[in-house]
């Protein structure tokens, strides 16, 4: 079987919160899944893309089943997957793996479609995985490629300008509750980029007060400087937390740090004022069991999704915009990628034909030799020339196969023919 590129993963479309946090990877964690997979069956190159929506494997596999039972079993040993639990997963091949990753980079694949944020996130998987090797140029390509690609459709279509953050999910959740913001309190529960954006939008609204709480009291004052707010410590979070009407909890802690019990405990004495939270933490911060709490609005990721649907009829014009120019790169991008793929095979296929001819060669000039150093040199240049057009014939032949099923039928068929050794890797160098 001929390398090709995978993706495996689930994300919002496939999976709820509660199925996709239990697979999120935390970044200590991608390091880990990293060696791992870059070490086992079936794998040559390998990505981990892990995000409060999605968690995927971009591979370049050289046996796709392998490579799928590989990413099973670490799932199984470290996140107890069971196979009723595959459903979630989706195993997209060859066009439909690049297209994804390509809708993925250009944030067409979002809950929010057009949020800037997933660039990012693809660049730093992607480092983290060139750090450690386990990225070559088959991958290394691809997302080179998408990121390209991604610029291309901000550039050239509305899709950024008709985004609905989740930001501005969360304040138009609070409006739907409260119906006027002003004056509202407003806790921060962690220190992060989509926090800061949620409160800005808050305070334009008329909220108030904003405090800001995080382990690292240094984060805390930062960011509490930019919004004119105060950071408060960590062990003093309940008082502040019971006085707020408006919580966001995004926080990176790996286990709940608000129950049920804490919740009801927390509310007491706030004579039916209602207090939203809103959880966008992954894995989550909240107990869910806290939405059963009297005067308590929890909204999660999934939760946010379902909020009102801003400038749709915008999106859906940029969107199928995007569309199309994905379609073009994609099929564009894989030809060249099909003919990357068989370098080895012509690598091995000239290296075989010049044994060949080596071969004959000096067979002919023990039985008509000796030859004078002209005589030689003009052999050895026949030779070379008849090397040369033969494998650059069949290399053209190969490169140029419109289908993959055909290009790989007529790749093993050389490798049989010449007994062929293919190198493990291409040689270096960059798909333009």
């Amino acid at each position: 079987m001929e390398p090709t590129l995978m993706v495996v993963g689930l994300n919002y479309r496939t999976a709820p919160v509660a199925v996709r946090e239990r697979f999120w990877i935390s970044e200590s964690r991608r390091y880990e899944a990293l060696v791992q997979l870059s070490r086992a069956e079936g794998i040559d190159e390998v990505i981990v893309l892990a995000t409060c929506n999605r968690t995927e494997f971009l591979l370049w596999v050289n046996d796709v089943t392998l490579a799928a039972n590989s990413v099973m079993r670490l799932l199984g040993a470290e996140y107890g997957l069971m196979l009723c639990e595959w459903k979630h997963f989706y195993r997209l091949l060859d066009e439909a793996a690049l297209l994804h990753i390509f809708r993925v980079a250009s944030s067409l694949d979002s809950m929010v479609v057009g949020e800037p944020q997933v660039v990012s996130q693809v660049k730093q998987a992607w480092q983290q995985a060139q750090k450690l090797g386990a990225t070559g140029r088959f991958l290394d390509a691809v997302i080179q490629k998408a990121l390209t690609v991604s610029k291309r459709v901000r550039s050239e279509t509305a899709i950024g300008n008709a985004a609905v953050s989740i930001p501005y999910a969360a304040v138009e959740l609070t409006r739907q509750i409260f119906g006027s913001l002003e004056n509202k309190k407003v806790l921060l529960l962690g220190a992060g980029k989509m926090s800061e954006l949620s409160a800005r939008g808050w305070l334009n609204h008329g909220a108030r007060a904003v405090r800001v709480i995080n382990r690292k009291t240094e984060h805390a004052a930062e960011l509490a400087a930019k919004l004119g707010g105060i950071a408060i410590p960590f062990e003093e979070r309940w008082q502040h937390m019971a006085d707020a009407d408006i919580i966001i909890s995004s926080t990176s802690c790996p286990h709940t740090i608000l129950s049920r019990d804490e919740a009801e405990m927390m509310v007491r004495g706030r004579t039916k004022r209602p207090l939203v939270i809103v959880d966008i933490a992954m894995p989550r911060d909240i107990d869910s069991a806290v939405r059963e709490v009297e005067g308590v609005y929890l909204y999660d990721l999934d939760d946010l999704e379902n909020v009102v649907d801003h400038n749709a009829g915008e999106r859906e014009v940029a969107a199928a915009a995007a569309q199309k120019i994905l379609q073009a790169e994609a099929q564009g991008f894989r030809r060249r990628l099909m003919a990357e793929r068989v370098v080895p095979t012509i690598v091995a296929l000239r290296q075989r034909l010049d044994e060949i001819c080596r071969q004959e060669l000096d067979s002919f000039r023990q039985e008509s030799g000796p030859f004078s150093k002209d005589q030689d040199e003009m052999l050895n240049a026949v030779m070379s020339r008849m090397t040369q057009r033969i494998a650059g014939s069949l290399a053209r032949e190969l490169k140029e196969l419109p289908e993959k099923m055909e290009q790989e039928q007529m790749t093993s068929a050389l490798q049989r023919l010449f007994h062929l050794q293919t190198p493990e890797r291409a040689l270096a160098g960059t798909i333009s």
